[in-house]
């Protein structure tokens, strides 16, 4: 399959999971999702990453987002592993992991690159929204762990920007000014952002976070 890019629908798929069997599109129901991969199982830096998943899951349930593991390894595998995490990483793992033995989710989502490995997932993130189209993609090397905080960054940015004409600037973080759409006149602004904005340059406009 081709590349996956910003704007595609996800591949929708039926998988089995340590949490049973889903079909991927039916289980995201009107949440937003995160699917993330593994190189396999019982590898160190996906270990901290899934226990840190773990930890942060009350985050992303408060921003309607579901968390979705893969790894090319079986269920019985899987299960071990989580035991390893829990006992290491001093959590619960409460989130799906996909059982991918087959390479049939991996190969859908162009997870498996042969420069870096012809037998394992390379460490992908795909950002769904709920109308199942990929919002942001990021692929990690082997070597370099996730940085959860950041996503939770990126998501609550996707939600502000579906909904208020508006975009968010460098390092931005919830509750900080954001930029007011180009394609907004100024005459428009009054109207659409009420608590006022700031004139940088005439393409460049800041308000306060509209939905705080």
């Amino acid at each position: 399959m081709s590349t996956l890019r910003l704007g595609d629908i996800a591949p929708d798929f039926h998988a089995e999971t340590t949490q049973g069997p889903i079909n991927f599109h039916e289980w995201l129901g009107d949440s937003w999702g995160v699917l993330f991969s593994h190189p396999a199982d019982f590898t160190p830096v996906c270990t901290t990453e899934l226990g840190t998943v773990a930890n942060y899951v009350p985050e992303f349930t408060k921003r309607n987002t579901k968390v979705i593991a893969l790894s090319v390894d079986g269920l019985d595998s899987h299960k071990e592993w989580i035991k390893d995490i829990n006992e290491t990483q001093n959590t619960e793992v409460n989130f799906p992991i996909i059982a991918d033995e087959d390479k049939k989710v991996a190969n859908l989502y162009d997870m498996l690159h042969p420069n870096a490995s012809d037998k394992f997932t390379v460490r992908s993130v795909f950002v769904i929204g709920p109308d199942k189209k990929i919002k942001l993609t990021l692929t990690y090397p082997a070597s370099t762990g996730r940085n959860f905080d950041e996503l939770l960054r990126v998501i609550d940015s996707l939600q502000l920007t579906a909904n208020y004409s508006v975009a968010t600037p460098a390092n931005w973080k919830d509750g900080e000014d954001v930029v007011i759409a180009p394609a907004i006149p100024d005459s428009d602004i009054p109207a659409k952002f009420p608590k006022g904005y700031t004139p940088i340059k005439p393409y460049l406009r800041l308000t306060p976070q509209p939905n705080k």
